[in-house]
């Protein structure tokens, strides 16, 4: 308990050097915006790399996989379920809403939470292997049948998600670690020094995003969506993959408490970018995305309780 504990004082610790330097605005205007590219064209796929090279692949396409697939599924289809008749939205504020729910950040905060909390950062591969494949694709292909704005063939989905630098990163690591391969010393050691950035620079990236966060503004006429995102988010969400991880793929101890972890991460901020380039539930993924960030890590500090 006191080392999950000291995990998250780490990961809470940085976050707060970041809500700093953006409320004294020290990096200036667009450094939240720089650290996230950093981390997401450079540094991360780097740190991917290193981690799934040396990893067993079966851990990391085994039973978390599963869990992490299945219960975001289910999530998913529970907002939609939840929100039909009562909420009478469009189909595209649905899917909005239904991403939000189910979507977790599992690059820029679960990558840290592996590492501190968890102490194993291949726990995150899964969920962002499954995120990036499979579950944003799929997303963004319904979106696109919603809408006349926009229209992507199967091909060019396929194409884009190939072309994305987390899965690619992710797939030459796997390949390095099926064929026992080795990058060079001359080649390995740059790739840890830009992988060593990630963490931090994520971190940083998520305190500056905290800074003049208001969410639910009665104006804005969505409380009751990003209140039923929030609550299938942060509670049901990890309680579903406690249900299957426990019972349906009897996993338990560690293992257990990963995938509970994994699940209870907040909305991921990508959502907000599909809801905008779609024009679609707008409000609700920036107010769901922020309210799960301020409440998350406290929310996932009680999981070790709860498990215990």
């Amino acid at each position: 308990m006191l080392g999950v504990l000291s995990g998250f004082a780490v990961v809470w610790a940085v976050i707060g050097v970041g809500y700093a330097v953006g409320r004294t605005g020290v990096l200036g205007p667009q450094a939240r915006y720089v650290l996230n590219r950093l981390t997401f064209f450079v540094a991360s796929p780097a740190l991917l790399f290193n981690t799934l090279s040396e990893a067993d692949p079966a851990a990391v396409l085994g039973p978390s996989l599963a869990v992490a697939s299945i219960s975001a599924v289910l999530v998913a289809l529970a907002y939609v379920a939840a929100t039909t008749w009562w909420l009478r939205r469009s189909r595209g504020e649905r899917l909005i809403g239904a991403m939000s729910a189910a979507t977790v950040n599992s690059a820029n905060l679960g990558l840290p939470i592996a590492v501190y909390v968890l102490g194993d950062i291949t726990q995150a591969a899964p969920v962002i292997l499954f995120q990036l494949a499979l579950f944003s694709p799929v997303f963004l292909a319904l979106l696109d049948a919603t809408t006349t704005r926009h229209r992507t063939t199967p091909t060019a989905m396929v194409l884009q998600t190939a072309r994305n630098p987390m899965i690619v990163g992710s797939m030459l690591g796997l390949l390095f670690s099926l064929m026992d391969w080795r990058l060079p010393q001359q080649l390995a050691d740059p790739v840890d020094l830009i992988a060593g950035a990630s963490i931090p620079a994520m971190l940083i990236a998520f305190g500056i995003s905290l800074v003049g966060s208001r969410p639910l503004e009665k104006a804005a006429g969505r409380r009751a969506d990003v209140l039923v995102a929030t609550a299938l988010k942060l509670v049901v969400h990890p309680v579903l993959a406690w249900l299957i991880g426990a019972f349906a793929f009897r996993l338990a101890g560690p293992e257990l408490f990963a995938v509970v972890v994994m699940a209870a991460l907040p909305t991921a901020q990508n959502v907000f970018v599909s809801a905008s380039r779609y024009a679609q539930g707008v409000v609700v993924a920036k107010d769901t995305v922020l309210l799960t960030t301020v409440t998350a890590i406290p929310a996932m500090m009680l999981v070790p309780l709860l498990l215990a």
